[in-house]
């Protein structure tokens, strides 16, 4: 009985026991299962996060080529851009039109006509002795001048300057191949100037009908015939005619000038019989741009450029840029005055001409001939100024004095 007892109690605690491992097993298996879920948590919260990293890397590195890609077009574009830039500023500087402008195209030589004894002195108020004059003129033919506009054969109730015109003309030494005309209005003051020896004379008109008016008492068309009866006239007497344009670019009437009016006028003077055509800026008013305009209307009205002269004051002091222009374009005739003589006394306000010193010194600098020894030239120069008393315009003249 003890022993049934004793086995039964043993049973029991080993159903227990076995009860208890049972409920043990399972606790760490439900423990167990529950690391085991933690951890696949983990691993995949792992996992994302480095998915994540992994994706913002791809995306980095492909944003860095997008911009590398992005830098390089803009480059590029920026490259094309400048390239285009400079072509069309190359375009701009030398249009297809006409070819660009380079010293290359510049004369070897050129001619110039100084118009200092004539319309340098026709407005001085104090009459020049004619001795002054004919030694004015002789000292500028010394200087190697090959042009010389002496006097003008108008009447003294117009200009009484030039009341001596046959005196003058009569007086100078002349020298061999040295030309010396002279202004002629009319036919009345043509036949003064063949009974004084005249070989050349010079014939003007105006491209502005209020300056024409103003100047000659006459309109364009009416000075026109009646200088196509001088020149007429003249070239019969075996006598050279040359012309001149006033206002070719501003009228002190009118304003501005219509290039095609000048290229009219110097295609009627030039049909009428003159060798050349002088083109004035007769009040200085002109620029680079607008002389430019004006000969290439001038030209394009199929008036060839070597019959061309250009006369330019400096009233602006534009005489030398706009002379330059001229150049460029071919024009090899220059009209100047020594000291920078004149003015118009129809034109108020306007100074004198270029001066031949300032001309001669510019064109000496750019390797173009003139045949002017600087030197005489200056002494001309100052010795009209003493006469008159009046302090040359010439900035040349005044900076060559300063120094010595």
């Amino acid at each position: 009985m003890a022993n049934l007892l004793q086995t039964t109690l043993c049973n029991e605690i080993i159903a227990d026991d076995a009860v208890n491992h049972a409920n043990f097993v399972h606790q760490l298996v439900l423990l167990f299962s529950r690391h085991i879920l933690i951890t696949e948590y983990m691993i995949i919260i792992v996992c994302l996060i480095v998915m994540w990293e992994l994706v913002k890397s791809v995306a980095k590195h492909c944003a860095h080529n997008v911009l590398l890609a992005a830098t390089a077009d803009t480059e590029q574009k920026y490259q094309v851009g400048v390239s285009q830039s400079r072509e069309q500023s190359a375009a701009a500087a030398a249009p297809i039109s006409r070819p660009p402008v380079s010293l290359v195209s510049l004369p070897r030589r050129v001619r110039i006509v100084e118009v200092g004894p004539r319309d340098g002195l026709q407005n001085e108020k104090t009459i020049v002795p004619t001795p002054v004059k004919i030694e004015f003129i002789n000292r500028l033919t010394r200087s190697g001048l090959k042009t010389v506009e002496c006097t003008s054969f108008v009447s003294p109730k117009w200009v009484p300057q030039m009341a001596d015109h046959s005196e003058v003309l009569k007086g100078i030494a002349k020298v061999p191949g040295v030309s010396y005309p002279v202004l002629v209005p009319n036919l009345k003051g043509l036949e003064s100037a063949l009974a004084a020896g005249v070989e050349e004379i010079a014939i003007f008109g105006a491209a502005s009908e209020s300056f024409s008016r103003k100047n000659i008492n006459c309109s364009i068309s009416e000075s026109l015939a009646r200088f196509g009866a001088v020149a007429q006239a003249a070239r019969e007497k075996g006598v050279r005619v040359r012309g001149y344009v006033s206002c070719v670019v501003g009228c002190p009437y009118e304003g501005p000038i219509a290039p095609a009016a000048v290229a009219r006028v110097t295609k009627t003077l030039l049909d009428m019989g003159c060798y050349e055509v002088s083109l004035g800026d007769t009040i200085g008013v002109g620029t680079p741009g607008t002389f430019r305009a004006m000969l290439q209307a001038v030209l394009d009205a199929h008036v060839p450029v070597h019959v061309l002269a250009v006369h330019c004051h400096d009233t602006y002091g534009q005489a030398l840029a706009n002379i330059l222009t001229s150049l460029q374009m071919g024009v090899t005739v220059v009209d100047s005055a020594a000291a920078g003589l004149g003015g118009c006394p129809y034109a108020r306000g306007a100074s004198g001409n270029v001066s031949t010193e300032d001309l001669v010194y510019m064109l000496r600098g750019m390797g173009i001939e003139t045949g002017v020894d600087l030197d005489l030239l200056l002494d001309a120069a100052d010795y009209i100024c003493a006469q008159i008393d009046r302090p040359t315009n010439s900035k040349v003249g005044r900076a060559l004095c300063r120094k010595s």
